[in-house]
This record gives structure tokens, sequence and C-alpha cells, in this order.
């Protein structure tokens, strides 16, 4: 199973990814590539230059590609093979592209009301407040036609955000 964890920033995906990675050692978490400095913070990611993706984009290295926030972003093929359940940060926009490449792709929506979302890409300190503007205004995006997703609410601790997600990721009945 390949799970997309999705949502706006601010939402606390990473934080979510972290306890759920903690508490469930079958989880595993693919290491995005992303063509932005590794210094830049926030989640383990591997940083390379616009041309080195270009380079492992056209050799097949990758899954799953996307664009946003003036980035490249990639999920390398070798990271979603495997046993276990399979985690990626994600993008909505991507979401119908991975849908096809991943037969068992579930997605889980993290999203927080606006106030909150504000609050947390404030206290990390890596938007302006024009940024952040433009970030909340991205946050009421639709997900996709046709995706089916669940949603956690992160709008109180981190520990209680995890317990949701824990609970989203358990095995869907049939």
């Amino acid at each position: 199973m390949i799970v997309a964890i999705v949502g706006p920033s601010g939402a606390g995906k990473d934080t979510l990814i972290r306890g759920a990675l903690l508490a469930r050692p079958d989880l595993r978490l693919v290491r995005r590539v992303i063509t932005r400095p590794t210094e830049a913070g926030g989640e383990d990611f591997e940083g390379v230059t616009p041309a080195d993706f270009a380079c492992r984009e056209a050799r097949g290295d990758f899954a799953l590609t996307w664009q946003a926030h003036g980035l490249s972003y990639g999920i390398p093929r070798d990271q979603v093979t495997g046993p276990g359940p399979v985690l990626f940060n994600g993008s909505r926009a991507a979401l119908p592209r991975a849908a096809q490449i991943f037969s068992d792709l579930r997605v889980i929506l993290v999203t927080a009301p606006d106030i909150v979302l504000a609050a947390r890409l404030s206290a990390r300190g890596r938007e302006t407040a024009e940024d952040i503007r433009a970030r909340l205004s991205r946050a009421a995006f639709d997900m996709p036609p046709g995706i089916a997703f669940q949603t956690v609410v992160n709008d109180d601790s981190p520990e209680l955000g995890t317990a949701r997600l824990l609970a989203a990721l358990q095995p869907v009945s049939a």
C-alpha cells in the first residue's frame, strides 16, 4: 500500500508522519528528492540541482514527479517497492498522476483551520507575510475529481494529530 499524505503548508504533515513512524515501525517513509538546498530544513529530503533532477528524471529514477512552489519534487522508484506500507508527502495536484501509477494508492488529507495554519507558517520563519497569505489562499484548494481520500484534522496537539493519522492508516474494511 502506498499512502500519499497531502494538505496545505502548515497543516503539520511532517510532524504527524514522524509521529506515525515512531508508533508504527512497519511504515516506511519515502525520502523525496527536491530541487532546493538540503540546508533549507523541514523534512528529511535529498536536495539536488535542477540539472541533477532533470538527469535523474530522464533516466527514469522517479516513480512520480511534480512541480510546486517553483521546485521539482520526485519520489524515487526504488523507495516505493518492498514490504509494508509506504508513506510519501505529496501534492494534491499530483494525485491524478499518482493514482495512475500506484494501483494501491490511498490518500490522506491533513488540514487545519486557517488561523492554525497561519500561526504555524509564521512560527517556522521560512516565509514572508506575503508568502503566508499566498499559501493560505491555496489551502482551500479542492481535491482533484475522482480521488477518494480520508481527512485528518490537525488542530490540536501533535499527539492527537498523530493518533488521528494512525486511525486513518488502519486497513480499509471491505
